[in-house]
């Protein structure tokens, strides 16, 4: 067992403080049961589910593992009530809450015994989320993949400040995919670290297999924010991506842009595989990433990694 220990490891009953990132059409219960088991804590990303999927997420998560895992929920996503209603009655002991208000549903979470974590783009919506009375926050950079602040902090920038902010701690992300960069998070302060394009690519990973060896072949320069007019969000660049960079580029409407992304984009691209027109979310991070492996690899990895790069920071 390792000895590292800290709040975060405290708060979530973990071996590691190691967060695998809940991400639509990527992470269902086998990636989730797979990190925890291994020692960090898995997440059921349920932004792409119907609250019966969600329901059969968790029973399956919780019949995989009988270490601790979580639930990552967009507030602004529709039924969000079911969902609520789903995880304190099925009892998930972390619920990670994301693209919303912190103060909406918290309280009612924290008195169902969940611990409550909100991801954030800035200092002052960390500063809501403690007042919300969540448990920690994640400071996530402009770097990370899917949907941004409107911000575009850079994490190295981001994580200090928050941890400055706020009392609560704090876990990075956005742009973490080795040890040294976990390393280099948690010099700057933060407790822990999330991580997501690097699980997109293991073999639990529910998305599919055309999408993880776009990730693992991606290159610096591959990704960049786009749709800014509706909700920010990284893309991996392919006609899609271009089409919406030349919609902006000729100034249409937003009306115009949301019915050039439509319905079930990002499942197209994500789940389905289709590497043109399909909604492809992923990080900076992509271009370090070279291989699909078990989850439980990468984070004994990813651990070993920070060990090493601890005793060794210079090299």
């Amino acid at each position: 067992m390792p000895s590292f220990t800290n709040r975060i490891t405290h708060l979530f009953g973990i071996d590691y403080p190691i967060i695998q990132a809940g991400m639509v059409w990527a992470s269902g219960w086998r990636l989730a049961g797979a990190v925890s088991n291994a020692g960090a804590l898995g997440l059921i990303g349920s932004g792409s589910m119907r609250p019966e999927v969600l329901k059969e997420q968790i029973q399956k998560c919780r019949a995989a593992t009988s270490k601790p895992f979580g639930v990552n929920v967009p507030l602004l996503y529709p039924d969000i009530d079911q969902h609520i209603k789903i995880i304190i009655d099925e009892q998930v002991p972390v619920v990670f809450t994301s693209a919303g208000n912190p103060a909406t549903w918290t309280a009612v979470l924290k008195q169902a015994g969940i611990k409550v974590v909100h991801v954030v783009s800035s200092s002052k919506f960390a500063l809501k989320a403690q007042q919300a009375g969540c448990d920690a926050v994640v400071a996530e950079g402009f770097e990370a993949g899917g949907h941004n602040g409107r911000e575009e902090t850079t994490t190295l920038v981001l994580v200090p400040a928050v941890c400055s902010a706020v009392n609560i701690p704090v876990i990075a992300a956005g742009g973490i995919a080795t040890g040294r960069q976990m390393l280099a998070a948690m010099v700057l302060g933060a407790e822990g670290i999330q991580a997501g394009s690097r699980f997109v690519a293991s073999n639990e990973a529910s998305a599919h297999d055309n999408f993880k060896q776009a990730v693992i072949h991606s290159v610096e320069g591959g990704t960049q924010l786009s749709l800014k007019q509706l909700t920010p969000v990284r893309l991996m660049k392919n006609k899609f991506f271009d089409e919406v960079q030349q919609a902006e580029l000729n100034g249409v409407s937003v009306d115009i842009l949301q019915k050039l992304l439509g319905k079930g984009r990002a499942k197209k691209g994500m789940f389905e595989g289709d590497l043109e027109n399909g909604e492809l979310e992923i990080g900076q991070v992509s271009a370090l990433i070279k291989s699909v492996q078990p989850a439980a690899d990468i984070v004994n990895e990813l651990w070993s990694e920070f060990e090493l790069a601890l005793r060794h920071p210079l090299k």
